[in-house]
């Protein structure tokens, strides 16, 4: 059901069985998926491309011009993937001539008052929470939690399966499967309730913290850590991601528990 209140340009694409509620602003360069849910006074502005099954609640702005001093008015996006949740006063800001798109995954959850700067990589399964915010050019990799009211710096970029500890503070990069809390941000173990409910067995738990017992409890240095896990551990998907996001990282990795 289309709300006669709503205001929808007539060169948006709208898919079959949308909802778009009174007072809602959909603008003209704007694809909305089949099945999607645009609340009231909701924004929906130019380069918004939104999913299919998505939900989109009250005063949430989608594809917003970017707070970027370098944004000249080039065309960009901003994307929303299937079965993602963007909850109240959210602030979604497009890309800039440095990706042309920020992109946030399938079945993700922004909590209420969450901003997502311009080219932000947002991956799937990933959760908000209330205020965060990240900066541009921020990547979170799939099924990263970051609790409320955490800051993100420009250019950080977050791993898969981990979870950061509310009102934190995120300077420089985190890997993956861990736990990171204090301030300043440091490693807090393995995620180990995270990786058990999505299906890690007990093995595949243990060898990666025993990895970075290697990486953060020895008394090597990064690169000394690194090609000692490259020695002793066979070649596998969780040895190499935390390999090559190390060895990638151009912020450095936080560190362990002082």
């Amino acid at each position: 059901m289309i709300s006669k209140l709503a205001y929808i340009h007539p060169d948006a694409r709208i898919g079959e069985n949308v909802t778009i509620d009174p007072f809602a602003y959909i603008a003209g360069n704007v694809v909305i998926g089949d099945g999607t849910w645009i609340g009231p006074n909701a924004t929906v502005l130019d380069g918004a491309r939104i999913g299919k099954n998505c939900k989109i609640f009250p005063s949430a702005v989608v594809s917003g011009i970017p707070q970027d001093l370098k944004f000249r008015g080039e065309d960009s996006t901003a994307e929303i993937g299937d079965n993602t949740s963007v909850r109240e006063g959210v602030t979604v800001n497009r890309g800039t001539a440095a990706l042309g798109k920020t992109v946030v995954g399938n079945n993700c959850l922004l909590m209420a008052y969450v901003h997502v700067g311009h080219d932000c990589q947002i991956g799937n399964n990933c959760i908000l929470g209330n205020s965060t915010g990240l900066a541009g050019e921020v990547k979170v990799d799939d099924w990263a939690i970051i609790s409320g009211g955490t800051l993100v710096h420009q250019f950080t970029h977050i791993g898969a399966h981990v979870i950061i500890g509310g009102g934190s503070k995120v300077r420089i990069d985190v890997p993956p499967f861990i736990k990171a809390d204090r301030d300043p941000l440091a490693f807090m173990g393995l995620n180990t309730v995270g990786l058990t409910r999505r299906g890690f067995e007990k093995e595949r738990i243990d060898e990666i913290h025993e990895i970075y017992r290697a990486i953060y409890q020895s008394k090597m240095n990064n690169s000394q850590a690194l090609d000692f896990v490259e020695k002793e551990f066979k070649p596998s998907p969780d040895r190499d991601y935390i390999l090559g996001f190390i060895r990638k990282s151009e912020r450095g990795i936080i560190r362990g528990p002082r």
